[in-house]
């Protein structure tokens, strides 16, 4: 019964507060915007979606670096989805394919509205994303038509077989996904410092997001520290991008 009148409270204020004049409602809330980016403990946790696919775990080890990156970020909350495998086990078996990482639920394109930011991570096929996470976006039309995920923040991670595997093209190949949804790409630039000009060892960090270089056969190598360490700074850099983003504009409407 007290939730009920708790409720109906609720509703009742929501109703006056639609009648207010619009000058008033802008008033209303910018006060509340100051509040937040005064503290910001007072706003809901920012949830950031690590979204991959990795057929040998290479990328799927990369999302749990930026994990505890954008985890180390006060106020955001962070969670690792897989897509679907399109593959059929029969064929996954001749790749000598790991079996997938059941701590990590397979995401729905209808689930991606429930992000303030997201991360997609996934290797290269011949300069483009693999067709498990292109089929994440084929599946999001309705969000598309309702231009559902509009403003969100999302960047990219990779993983490659070779230093001319084409991590800039395939990077630039999926903004056309982010365009098309008007979400906004946030490359991680050089934030990192230093260690984006290091030339002692090879290495797969570029300005548009965290990789690593599996190897020709897309397996004999494991991500280094260095590649490691590029996908943790890249979960806080993103991860504070996407809190100031939802804080700062609170109550911006998009059209």
């Amino acid at each position: 019964m007290r939730a009920l009148c708790r409720c109906t409270t609720l509703q009742t204020a929501h109703t006056q507060y639609l009648k207010l004049p619009a000058t008033r409602k802008e008033g209303i809330e910018k006060k509340q915007r100051t509040k937040l980016l005064q503290d910001p403990s007072m706003a809901a946790a920012t949830k950031i979606y690590i979204v991959y696919y990795s057929t040998y775990g290479h990328v799927a080890r990369l999302a749990e670096e930026i994990k505890k990156g954008a985890d180390s970020v006060d106020g955001v909350e962070a969670t690792i989805w897989q897509v679907a495998e399109t593959l059929p086990s029969e064929a996954l078996a001749k790749m000598h394919a790991p079996a997938r990482n059941a701590a990590h639920p397979v995401i729905t394109g209808k689930q991606l509205v429930d992000a303030d930011g997201i991360l997609f991570g996934f290797p290269a096929r011949f300069g483009m994303m693999a067709a498990q996470m292109k089929a994440l976006f084929d599946s999001t039309g309705g969000l598309w038509q309702r231009q559902a995920l509009a403003g969100t923040p999302a960047g990219f991670f990779f993983s490659l077989g070779t230093q001319g595997g084409g991590q800039e093209e395939t990077a630039l190949t999926a903004v056309s996904q982010l365009t098309h949804h008007g979400m906004v790409f946030v490359p991680v630039g050089y934030t990192f410092g230093a260690g984006m000009f290091d030339m002692d060892e090879v290495r797969c960090c570029s300005p548009y997001g965290a990789g690593t270089f599996a190897g020709a056969d897309g397996r004999s190598r494991l991500p280094s520290e260095a590649e490691l360490q590029m996908a943790a700074h890249q979960g806080r850099y993103f991860a504070a991008f996407a809190k100031k983003l939802k804080v700062g504009g609170a109550s911006a409407a998009v059209v």
